[in-house]
């Protein structure tokens, strides 16, 4: 049997769902609620341990940094395991449920540590392992598998703008434990989603793919300079994520300072993490507008050009907090940060 025709047999039943298959919608759920979980902790993080643990400002925003690292890094070594022994079903499911003990476990102080460390390990087989799911719903020439992406990416936006508002009201307002605990049954949410959407997703192996021969010679030649652009945009993406992240580290830590009332109401700190995807959800349709005509015009960007407007208009946004710091150390408008 060839290379095609066994894949093919691996891939689930066709349902299509709005053109789509159901496949689709079970990966995006899925994705949607393990982002809602991720971002609900992270909202909370830096002043669970600034004001329950009382751990400083600078050693907690050391803490941050080498937990996001750590999950940042651990999908290499997790990609890895799910392709070689796990298969990419059972690494989503080990890791959603290590996720969400680890969130729950984050109701503890005692267990704190452990919990930041079961979560990242968890995120290393899950984080991998969904998202290639997408590649596996498709034939090889089907158009409908980029517009798949966008609309899996779409779920990234959606969770991660609802949880701020949900965990992070429940944290500051009722207590943190509440907040973790929220994030802990959003993983649950989506495990359960996925495991009961099964059918229809396409069987799992733990082998890794294996290119016919002509593909790796058709290929081969340029796998140097594939390699060389790989990690030039590996590094640039490092160093966004890097300056991304500093929204629910140091970023979160100057709100703590910052005027928020609305006359007589206040805004939880937690919920000015929900500006930065809801403005994504609001903003990307125009933007896809704006690059279709370019494109129809023969004028469109390369990916790495659109890459590089998104970095500067980031160092933009920075560098306006930056003067806003300056300008008001203490008591600026949240407008600063609405703005930013």
């Amino acid at each position: 049997m060839g290379v095609e025709a066994r894949c093919m047999t691996d891939r689930a039943a066709p349902s299509d769902w709005f053109g789509q298959p159901r496949g689709l919608t079970i990966l995006f759920l899925t994705n949607m609620w393990e982002q809602f979980s991720y971002y609900g902790m992270r909202a909370l993080l830096v002043y669970y341990m600034t004001r329950q643990l009382l751990i400083s400002q600078e050693h907690s925003s050391l803490i941050y940094g080498a937990y996001t690292s750590f999950a940042y890094f651990t999908p290499i070594i997790g990609g890895t395991i799910a392709d070689r022994y796990l298969g990419k079903k059972r690494a989503v499911i080990i890791g959603a449920s290590m996720m969400a003990a680890g969130h729950f476990m984050m109701a503890f102080e005692p267990s704190f540590y452990f919990a930041l460390a079961t979560i990242a390990l968890g995120n290393g087989l899950f984080l991998p392992s969904l998202p290639s799911q997408i590649n596996d719903l498709y034939g090889p020439d089907d158009p409908r598998r980029g517009w798949a992406y966008n609309v899996y990416y779409v779920g990234v936006n959606v969770g991660g703008f609802l949880a701020p508002l949900i965990c992070g009201t429940l944290g500051e307002t009722f207590g943190w434990h509440w907040g973790f605990g929220a994030a802990g049954v959003g993983m649950l949410t989506g495990l359960v989603i996925y495991l009961l959407g099964q059918r229809h997703l396409p069987s799992s192996r733990s082998e890794a793919t294996i290119l016919p021969p002509q593909a790796i010679e058709q290929y081969g030649g340029s796998r140097r300079d594939t390699f060389l652009l790989l990690l030039a945009v590996g590094l640039a993406v490092t160093v966004f994520r890097g300056a991304y992240e500093q929204v629910g580290n140091t970023v979160a830590i100057w709100i703590e300072g910052v005027n928020r009332h609305v006359g007589s109401a206040v805004i939880p700190m937690t919920w000015f993490q929900s500006l930065n995807p809801l403005l994504v959800i609001l903003l990307t349709p125009v933007l896809l507008a704006r690059w279709k005509r370019k494109a129809d015009a023969g004028r469109e960007h390369s990916p790495l050009q659109k890459m590089a407007i998104g970095a500067l208009i980031g160092a933009g946004a920075y560098a306006l907090l930056a003067l806003a710091a300056t300008v008001s150390p203490t008591g600026a408008s949240w407008w600063w940060v609405a703005g930013s």
